[in-house]
């Protein structure tokens, strides 16, 4: 495996504004020193965390980054994004440009179009309605979540945009920036693990909170002495103390923390289950097995 020089993680947002508050970005090196916050004066934007990422790229930084967003809807159970529809993707790639490419229009990398348009809203559960092509219960997986809810942890379907706990949107406008990458880093497991540069890859932090010692129905960090707990578990030093502890801070902290610890595991990048043709469709979280 590569050895990674910095490890961090990007709490990723997909509300509809210039600068979502529940985007964070935390980092760290080899070693215990705890992760901290990067913080541009004004916030992140999307655009902001797609121009950092595209530095880090040009610079070669030897960089492992965790995206909290779904890179691809699901695939393997109806063998097509959208089932029906000739416009289908065919791979997570193409997925990214059709997304990218139908929401130009929106800024901010927005994506709240796409899952209005006619020939699309029925695969997803909206405001409004449930589509037919929805799927029954809580709707369509990837083969990652079902691996994940398996072993007790509580994804959501990407198709789904309502409530606390959706992903849906935070993923859509993912995967407009991964189209924006241009490919200029490569993200685990659509493409290899390169030899230098930076890397991509899915975290769930609720992976992160219960490698930290959080118990299942408990996987967000509001105080400080949590915090350093949780850190601890994960062979990292007491934080900074920061001025506000909201969920968004507390994961990307650490969950770079876990990174770091985990990132070594050679299990961890060939998990069971993972095959070419869901590694080319659906892609894969970090750290489930």
């Amino acid at each position: 495996m590569v050895d990674f020089d910095v490890f961090a993680c990007v709490d990723w947002s997909g509300a509809a504004v210039a600068r979502p508050p529940g985007l964070a970005v935390a980092w760290c090196e080899p070693g215990r020193r705890a992760p901290v916050l990067l913080r541009p004066d004004k916030g992140w934007s999307r655009i902001g965390v797609l121009d950092w990422l595209q530095r880090h790229a040009a610079g070669g930084t030897r960089m492992l980054v965790g995206l909290d967003l779904s890179p691809a809807l699901p695939f393997a159970d109806a063998g097509a994004y959208f089932p029906g529809q000739e416009e289908s993707p065919a791979d997570a790639p193409a997925l990214w440009a059709m997304i990218d490419r139908l929401c130009a229009h929106e800024p901010h990398l927005a994506a709240s179009s796409f899952p209005l348009r006619d020939r699309l809203r029925d695969h997803f559960r909206n405001r409004d309605q449930t589509g037919s092509a929805f799927g029954g219960g809580a709707g369509r997986f990837r083969m990652v979540e079902h691996r994940q809810r398996l072993a007790g942890v509580s994804p959501v379907s990407c198709f789904n945009l309502v409530g606390a706990a959706q992903v849906g949107k935070s993923s859509l406008t993912g995967m407009r920036m991964l189209h924006r990458l241009e490919r200029a880093i490569p993200v685990w497991p659509f493409d290899p693990v390169p030899a230098k540069g930076p890397l991509v890859v899915e975290i769930y932090t609720s992976i992160a909170a219960r490698a930290g010692g959080m118990r299942k129905g408990l996987s967000k960090v509001r105080d400080p002495q949590t915090l350093d707990a949780v850190l601890s578990a994960l062979d990292s030093d007491p934080h900074r103390p920061l001025d506000k502890y909201d969920d968004h801070s507390t994961d990307a902290i650490l969950t770079a923390a876990w990174l770091r610890k985990v990132a070594h595991d050679p299990a961890l990048w060939r998990p069971a289950g993972l095959t070419d043709e869901i590694a080319r469709t659906e892609g894969w979280t970090f750290g489930a097995r």
